[in-house]
């Protein structure tokens, strides 16, 4: 089982005479701004956790400072009770880690709701698993090579990470806790490029984990070069949540070597407007820059972004940001997330709410993801038929009749 402990220089697809990056490489110019601004979370972070402010512009660091138990997250901010027995009683079902970025942007008083405390913090919640299971989307059948996922004849996921920035109490991967050895592993990666240089058909790399981000850039640079060098593979795809957990990551020096290998997209994962700190949008303003498509995937979850007044500021935000609101997922059935699941029909609610009073580019697809892939769920405007008239439900709640529609 991994640790929270674990470092991303342990396990890497580079050769050992490939040398360690310069300490200049995780001090990146383009976020020193936050230190002499002492109001910004770096510096907020850097008193928090009692360490120099440029100290917290190093991604490593934080790497290396996850907070993975009850003692250490009561050291930073109090813990209300469910959060401090969710830490003991879990600690051998899934246990946490949490970069000091992303306890920075939490509310210290445990007793004011706080959407980034229920993505992160264990909770005694947790153990209610009647509805929950291991592997939502059957991923394990559907890996014709391991960490290799093929559900679409033309697309895979690639699972080359176990490492994340933070391990969100929600995540359908966790199965994945229960093994070892998996962050950017020579022969799972060797095996997956195998595969897919094997297979014509797949035409799109969606390369995930865990978080591919947390390895070197030469790590990455390496295993784009070997896609990139596949004839039939167009579109390389990351999925990534480090613009959100652990921004200093997301260099302009790593989206000027990504670029290179274009066309590359970076799919990202805010869940509520909390999490779009000035240096979030800075991660994201160095990806969009090197001309790297940035998209979103939110979890739809109770207590953090299920309401109209949760959703709206996020998506405006990553508007904002430069960042297109791509899916919004109905939360998987995974075991332990009970307490964070939302029904369809609020989800459905949700969705109608938002068309009419943002622009359409803002509004995410909601999704339930299924073994088999995933199923779009859109409201009903259709209210029936009149002769060769459809009435519709328009997005103020009025009817429209589109007359002549439905002549041949």
């Amino acid at each position: 089982m991994r640790s929270p402990s674990d470092t991303p220089e342990v396990r890497s697809c580079q050769p050992a005479a490939s040398g360690p990056e310069p300490d200049s490489d995780f001090l990146p110019d383009e976020f020193k701004r936050f230190v002499a601004d002492p109001d910004s979370v770096t510096s907020r972070i850097a008193r928090q956790f009692q360490v120099p402010a440029e100290t917290v512009l190093n991604w490593r660091w934080h790497m290396r400072r996850q907070i993975g138990d009850g003692t250490s997250a009561a050291s930073v901010l109090p813990l209300a009770a469910t959060e401090r027995d969710g830490f003991h009683l879990l600690k051998d079902a899934f246990v946490a880690g949490i970069t000091p970025y992303y306890m920075g942007l939490m509310n210290p008083d445990p007793d004011v709701p706080c959407p980034v405390r229920l993505q992160a913090l264990p909770r005694s919640e947790e153990i209610d698993v009647r509805h929950g299971v291991m592997d939502p989307l059957d991923e394990v059948p559907h890996s014709p090579v391991k960490e290799v996922v093929q559900v679409y004849p033309d697309r895979v996921a690639f699972c080359v990470a176990q490492l994340c920035p933070v391990y969100c109490r929600y995540c359908f991967r966790k199965r994945r806790d229960e093994e070892d050895g998996l962050h950017f592993n020579r022969r799972i990666i060797d095996n997956g490029i195998a595969y897919i240089a094997s297979n014509p058909a797949i035409r799109d790399v969606l390369v995930t984990g865990g978080d591919p981000f947390i390895a070197s850039d030469s790590a990455l640079e390496n295993l784009l070069e070997r896609l990139r060098a596949i004839p039939h593979v167009e579109i390389i795809r990351f999925g990534t949540r480090t613009p959100v957990t652990l921004p200093y990551r997301v260099t302009a020096k790593l989206a000027k070597m990504i670029a290179k290998f274009h066309p590359v997209w970076v799919n990202t994962h805010f869940n509520c407007a909390e999490e779009l700190t000035l240096e979030a949008v800075q991660a994201v303003r160095n990806l969009v820059d090197a001309g790297i498509p940035v998209g979103n995937q939110s979890v739809l979850l109770k207590g953090i972004n299920d309401t109209r007044d949760r959703m709206m500021p996020l998506l405006r935000g990553l508007l904002k940001a430069r960042v297109r609101p791509y899916y919004l997922f109905h939360p998987h059935l995974v075991e332990g997330t009970e307490h964070l699941r939302v029904p369809i029909d609020d989800g459905l609610k949700l969705m109608k709410s938002l068309r009419g009073n943002i622009t359409g580019m803002g509004i995410p697809t909601y999704i339930v993801d299924t073994p088999s892939g995933k199923v779009p769920m859109l409201p009903n405007h259709v209210l029936g038929r009149d002769g060769e008239d459809l009435l519709l439900e328009d997005v103020r709640g009025q009817i429209w009749r589109e007359k002549a529609s439905l002549r041949p």
